[in-house]
């Protein structure tokens, strides 16, 4: 997956712990999933990607995901674009060209 569309993932993940009641789906990942990946992609203490986060990914349009990885909106929801990137490749899966 692209480092943007991980990043993407992550934002969408943050917007929907910041308590929104309504569901939210952002490149083919829903709130659930944006949930599954939230504390892999927070500091101080990130974890390793869990089953359903990477079920997630699986699903998700990447290449959208990856077009968010410049956003200056993900640290502003606690998302730290680098780890956002680095969850692809922990799921097995490959990041789109240029991402």
């Amino acid at each position: 997956m692209g480092k943007g569309k991980l990043v993407l993932i992550i934002m969408v993940v943050a917007l929907m712990g910041e308590g929104s009641s309504r569901a939210m789906e952002l490149c083919k990942m829903d709130d659930a999933g944006l949930a599954a990946c939230k504390p892999s992609v927070s500091q101080p203490n990130p974890v390793d990607p869990s089953s359903d986060c990477c079920d997630a990914l699986k699903g998700a349009d990447l290449t959208c995901l990856c077009s968010f990885k410049n956003s200056n909106w993900l640290p502003t929801f606690g998302i730290d674009p680098t780890l956002a990137l680095s969850l692809p490749p922990k799921c097995h899966l490959q990041l789109p060209s240029g991402c």
